[in-house]
C-alpha cells in the first residue's frame, strides 16, 4: 500500500496543515495515484488557480513485484514553471522535468513541487507499506 498526503502552502500559511488530503492504493502492479489541477484524473488536487502545477503533474505508479515510482510529467509547455524535489530520509535531490525514480519499498518520504514565481508549494508525503 502507497499512502499519500498533500497540503498546498503559501507563505502566509507556512507550517499549517489545514486543507490537507489524503490517498493511497494498493501495492499492485499497474495501480496509480496522480497529484495535479485536473479533478477528474488526479485523487489529489491543487487549486485551480495554481498553474505551476499541471493538469497532471506527478504519477506514482507500482510496477511488478510491487515496486513504486515517481515520475514527473511533462506538461503542455517546453519549461516547467515549477521545480520538484524529493526528499527520503537525510537524502534529497532534484527531479528533471520528465524524469521518473523509483520509490524506497517500505520507505517514506516528501515530495516538493515548488512554485518558480512565489513563495507557494505542493508537499506531498508518502510512505509506502509492505
Amino acid at each position: 500500500m502507497l499512502e499519500l498526503t498533500m497540503a498546498a502552502v503559501t507563505a502566509a500559511d507556512a507550517g499549517a496543515t489545514a486543507g490537507m488530503q489524503m490517498a493511497d492504493a494498493p501495492s499492485e502492479p499497474e495501480a496509480v495515484l496522480r497529484v495535479g489541477r485536473d479533478k477528474s484524473v488526479c485523487r489529489l488536487s491543487t487549486p485551480d488557480d495554481w498553474l505551476f502545477v499541471s493538469r497532471v503533474h506527478l504519477e506514482f505508479r507500482c510496477g511488478p513485484a510491487g515496486v513504486w515510482s515517481l515520475t514527473w510529467l511533462r506538461g503542455s509547455q517546453p519549461d516547467p514553471s515549477s521545480e520538484v524535489r524529493l526528499t527520503v530520509g537525510p537524502h534529497s535531490q532534484a527531479l528533471a522535468y520528465g524524469d521518473t525514480v523509483p520509490l524506497p519499498a517500505g520507505g517514506s518520504g516528501e515530495v516538493v513541487v515548488q512554485d518558480r514565481a512565489e513563495p507557494r508549494s505542493v508537499n506531498v508525503g508518502f510512505y509506502h507499506e509492505v
